[in-house]
């Protein structure tokens, strides 16, 4: 197939004049991406149900007294977490876990704060045309849904009988958050402009990565959630075959469904599976494209995405080998947003064949 090499299409919203909001918006991504390894820490800490009450204006100030702090104490004694796994936990663990989780919540309040301010100075001034800025507006809905999420999570952990959030509610939670961050660096990509040669082709390729890679983030959710990494930590075997016997991935009978979320060994074995499948398809296509157009910007930022794919599926092996330390937790949910956020990139930044 012969790739047409032509000259960056000129796009007039990509102009000076909108520095100033790409610069929001890159603020924002690199807001989203602290608030997901520290989302992550709060999760690895088991610190995300240390606050029991979602109160989005008064909730941003911590405990200033000793009389707060043994309020806060107090209701989460009364936890399901508390009773069944933390049960004579002191003051000071728990400020531990106190901390992260509020800091979390903060850094929530921060970003929802930098993107309705930047927003409204968009607005305000009709620095864009006005279905671009619709689109800014829906994605503020996003982000204000995905924080409507995030407390639907923590409420499923305070139920009676649990000790950690449900799977499939923190894996919306994640899901979500990486919906935000990808339209974000999507916008932001837009309106930046490029500065390779581009090429024709190749970008069904790049949106079916995109969307595999979407998929696997999911599918890590739930072996978060379901703490499936904890267990079968061995590579490439697991249990002693590459495949498990169908009675380990569906020992859950009634219903089946269940055992894609709450079942670790089809959990952790529907996430190796996504990450091979991932990794296949990314070097086929930086292959392809250094191929067919080599030296353009499509063939060096699916070089890069299938880098960063190398390295995510190594640190994954690295991470569950290691029966998930925190830092190899950390790393490995903070390069699969590096990974997304390059795939945004080498989408919106690669034309089809049929607009050669």
């Amino acid at each position: 197939m012969t790739i047409a090499i032509e000259k960056p299409a000129p796009i007039i919203l990509q102009g000076g004049k909108h520095a100033g909001i790409r610069r929001w918006l890159w603020a924002v991504a690199a807001l989203v991406f602290v608030m997901v390894v520290v989302g992550g820490a709060t999760r690895l800490t088991g610190s995300g149900l240390s606050i029991t009450e979602w109160k989005p204006i008064t909730g941003a100030l911590p405990p200033l007294s000793a009389e707060s702090w043994a309020s806060e104490f107090a209701k989460y004694r009364e936890s399901p977490q508390y009773k069944l796994l933390n049960e004579g936990m002191s003051l000071g663990a728990f400020q531990f876990i106190y901390w992260w989780e509020w800091g979390h919540r903060q850094l929530g309040r921060f970003i929802g704060t930098v993107y309705l301010l930047g927003f409204l100075v968009v607005a305000a001034r009709r620095m864009l045309p006005w279905r671009q800025t619709l689109v800014l507006f829906g994605m503020g809905l996003l982000l204000g849904l995905q924080g409507t999420i995030g407390w639907i999570m923590v409420a499923s952990g305070l139920e009676p009988g649990m000790v950690a959030v449900a799977p499939v509610k923190l894996t919306l939670h994640l899901t979500f958050a990486a919906l935000f961050f990808v339209s974000v660096i999507a916008f932001a990509t837009w309106l930046t402009p490029s500065r390779h040669r581009e090429a024709s082709g190749g970008r069904i390729a790049a949106i079916a990565l995109l969307v595999l890679l979407f998929v696997q983030i999911g599918l890590g959710g739930l072996v978060a959630g379901s703490k499936a990494g904890l267990t079968y930590n061995t590579w490439p075997l697991m249990d002693g075959a590459l495949v498990p016997p169908a009675a380990s991935l569906f020992s859950q009978s009634l219903p089946l469904w269940e055992n894609f979320v709450d079942n670790p060994v089809l959990v952790q074995f529907n996430h190796r599976i996504g990450a091979y499948l991932l990794l296949a398809l990314a070097l086929w296509h930086a292959l392809a494209m250094r191929r067919s157009a080599p030296g353009t910007g499509a063939a060096k930022r699916a070089t890069v995405v299938a880098g960063l794919t190398l390295a995510q599926a190594v640190l994954g092996i690295v991470t569950l080998l290691l029966v998930v330390p925190l830092w190899a937790g950390l790393a490995h949910q903070a390069l699969a947003f590096v990974v997304l956020a390059m795939a945004v990139v080498h989408v919106t930044r690669t034309r089809g064949a049929e607009s050669a």
